[in-house]
């Protein structure tokens, strides 16, 4: 197995600034529970390579490799943290232009006051949901595999002063660049601006190129970037949105400059519609990381990353202009999907925002699963018991006369329009952006509950399963298409997380 260190070789001019150089620390008896085929033919490996096992516990040494960790900053909860960096992933190197990092692996110059590990629960949900994430065709960084350490770790789960030791795990993370909105950030808060120049042409180079088509000047250059940076982003979010993903810590050390969706930590999944649901229970007062303040806290981002680079830029026009084109993709973007999830063609007219308004009104006060009503929604003849039906997806279903009235009066709107303003072969149109699985928090505890008793079988089903999110189940007796169980109503992992991990 053979790992390229391109990116090591690029940086290792400037290493005090971009990267520390470190080696994973050993782990005592590490097994291979989760493997992605998928991931491991773009890598072209295989799990029967020799010492592939070591490899990817971080046990494996050799005097050639390079392993490092990435130095960048963030704002954490709208606060500049400073200096954050890679506390437990240390990068192995690059294999067919992709990077291969660990999750877990050990203590780096960044760590701060953490330990560098991490634990089962939180790997597996990151291993899985990675997975899941690309299965939906949303933009992720992915997972190759999930190794036990046979080494136990502390962590305080709700940080309510009862740690206690959990098995400890690693996973393998892979992505064309875990480069964040933090690497610039911290560049440019240390007026590091040589540096800055560097890193923001590297990225435009090897992930940007057709950037460098253009007959642009220096500024225009970087303002393009910018905006393209801005596009990804925009695009990422309507995907989140439109399936009910919800991140839980979008800080700007958490933003892919390559629009990707990257480390997953306390995120959830919309399940009783709520714009208002965040999984995190350190954002349980503020809520900033709330599900339909998501598209606004990227545009935040943006104008974090859009300061860092302004050094480069030094026009506030092009700044603003750039910018603007977060806005406008997500809007156009976003509303093309509310239209094929609906199966409608919608012209945003006040008349019909209206028509989605109460929709959302409905879902919301009625506790609707948002996953279920979608998927519910693309049968190709609505039936006359369809309230019926509703009230079974719902998590309280004891609907007031008045409630029951509207949702009527909605259902047959849905239907005028569906005869007047359907679009061409809609169902099909529909369930390609409506799955009919998610990655509910309630399957992933269920999962590490098994593997905590030493049954992984779960791990490769799930992965089978959440490779094709989008095709026809039945709703009423496929147990992954189920709504939460009431048992796992607050349950810790279920309905509730925290950053612990």
């Amino acid at each position: 197995m053979k790992f390229e260190n391109q990116f090591f070789n690029f940086f290792q001019d400037t290493e005090n600034t971009f990267i520390s150089q470190v080696d994973p620390t050993p782990v005592s008896k590490p097994k291979i529970i989760g493997w992605s085929e998928a991931v491991a033919r773009d890598l072209g490996i295989s799990r029967s390579d020799e010492n592939i096992t070591e490899i990817l516990s971080g046990n494996y040494k050799t005097e050639n490799r390079t392993s490092y960790s990435a130095r960048y900053g963030g704002h954490q909860f709208g606060h500049w943290a400073g200096q954050l960096g890679d506390g437990r992933a240390i990068t192995l190197g690059e294999i067919n232009h992709l990077e291969v990092q660990l999750k877990g692996a050990g203590l780096t110059p960044y760590s701060r006051q953490g330990d560098g590990r991490a634990v089962l629960r939180s790997s597996l949900r990151e291993f899985i949901c990675s997975e899941a994430m690309h299965g939906l065709g949303i933009p992720t960084t992915r997972a190759l595999s999930l190794v036990m350490t046979g080494d136990f770790v502390v962590r305080d789960i709700l940080y309510n002063g009862n740690p206690a030791p959990e098995s400890g795990a690693i996973v393998a993370r892979v992505s064309p660049s875990f480069i964040r909105f933090g690497h610039f950030e911290i560049l440019s808060f240390d007026q590091k601006i040589a540096e800055l120049k560097k890193l923001t042409d590297f990225v435009i180079t090897h992930f940007y190129p057709d950037i460098l088509k253009l007959q642009l000047t220096e500024k225009q250059k970087y303002a393009e970037f910018l905006k393209q940076v801005a596009e990804r982003t925009a695009n990422m979010l309507t995907d989140w949105m439109s399936v009910g993903f919800v991140h839980g810590v979008m800080n700007t050390d958490n933003m892919s400059v390559l629009g990707l969706t990257i480390d997953y930590g306390p995120y959830g999944w919309v399940e009783e519609f709520d714009p208002d649901f965040t999984p995190n229970t350190t954002d349980f007062h503020q809520r900033r990381y709330r599900y339909a303040h998501q598209p606004q806290i990227a545009l935040w981002n943006l104008n974090a990353f859009a300061n860092a680079l302004y050094p480069l830029i030094e026009d506030k026009d092009l700044v603003v202009e750039a910018l603007n084109s977060y806005q406008k993709t997500y809007e156009s973007v976003y509303w093309e999907k509310l239209s094929h999830k609906l199966g409608l063609r919608l012209d945003r007219t006040e008349e019909e925002s209206k028509f989605l308004t109460e929709l959302f009104d409905l879902l919301h006060e009625t506790r609707i699963d948002y996953t279920l009503f979608f998927r519910t929604l693309c049968d190709e003849k609505m039936e006359e018991n369809f309230l019926d039906q509703i009230k079974t997806i719902s998590y309280n279903a004891d609907f007031e006369l008045s409630i029951d009235q509207r949702w009527k009066d909605w259902l047959k709107e849905y239907t005028y329009r569906l005869q007047i303003q359907a679009l061409p072969d809609r169902v099909s149109v529909m369930k390609s952006v409506n799955p009919s699985i998610i990655f509910r928090n309630y399957l992933a505890q269920q999962v590490i509950d098994a593997c905590e008793k030493g049954d992984y079988s779960l791990i490769e089903n799930y992965l089978k399963e959440f490779r094709e999110p989008f095709k026809d189940r039945d709703l009423k007796n496929d147990p992954m298409t189920f709504k939460r169980p009431n048992w796992a109503d607050n349950k810790p992992g279920c309905s509730i997380l925290s950053c612990s991990s």
